[in-house]
């Protein structure tokens, strides 16, 4: 059954990884989507064409994330193309780790525009956009709530920052029926966290399930946020971790 016919989605971030999951997953259900990427031009268009091999229709965007106003103008861009829009999934994110001791003010910065900036912009220019059932999915982490080992100081304060964004969005969207969710995977194997990476044992050793997750794993609760299923979640937040915070 496709929960999300006729619905309209904008995944930001979606060339690669989790975001092309999640854009993958909500075609699957129905949904005409809309994705913007960076750099990697030709990986987003291999992904629209597999979102229009399921016969939704598809476009890509460049938008660098940390640019506020590619930020606006790709949400315009999207509801325009697209008709409209129901849904925006805010995945796009970067991680860089260090000592805050030793932080650089760009990494420091880049964090904060990427992580936080651009997810409150992003939600801001898509909100008139949104009706009544629209939903707002942010891409949070496991590490937002429980920092587990040294070194991602500003990277998981960056995460945190999404738990009251959400709970505070939830509460003024509430009475026009639009949800506000996050959806926090642990370690995921990613081009930015492979599981074979070199701080793959260290991550596996706090995961209960032993194993890496799936960008698939992540995409489904997505998926399901986005569905009619979850009309009564809202200013809350799922983890997908594996049990890293168990």
């Amino acid at each position: 059954m496709a929960t999300l016919a006729g619905k309209r989605a904008l995944v930001t971030g979606a060339s690669r990884g989790i975001g092309a999951a999640i854009a993958l997953a909500l075609a699957g259900q129905g949904a005409d989507v809309a994705i913007t990427y960076e750099r990697s031009a030709e990986r987003a268009a291999e992904v629209v064409a597999k979102i229009q091999a399921l016969g939704r229709r598809a476009v890509a965007i460049a938008a660098n994330s940390a640019d506020a106003a590619a930020v606006k103008r790709s949400v315009d861009e999207a509801a325009t193309a697209l008709g409209g829009l129901d849904i925006l999934v805010n995945n796009a994110g970067i991680a860089r780790g260090g000592p805050v001791e030793t932080m650089s003010l760009e990494d420091i910065d880049a964090i904060l525009a990427v992580n936080v900036r651009s997810v409150v912009l992003a939600s801001q220019a898509a909100i008139p956009h949104l009706p009544e059932g629209g939903r707002i999915i942010s891409i949070g982490s496991c590490l937002a709530e429980r920092v587990t080992f040294p070194g991602i100081t500003v990277y998981s304060m960056s995460k945190s920052a999404l738990l009251s964004f959400t709970r505070g969005l939830a509460r003024e969207l509430g009475p026009r029926g639009i949800t506000v969710n996050l959806v926090h995977p642990g370690p995921t194997d990613t081009d930015m966290n492979p599981a074979n990476g070199e701080q793959a044992e260290t991550q596996r050793r706090h995961i209960a399930l032993g194993h890496y997750g799936k960008p698939e794993d992540v995409a489904a609760a997505v998926a399901f946020l986005a569905s009619p299923a979850a009309r009564q979640i809202t200013g809350t937040g799922i983890t997908v971790d594996g049990g890293v915070n168990a």
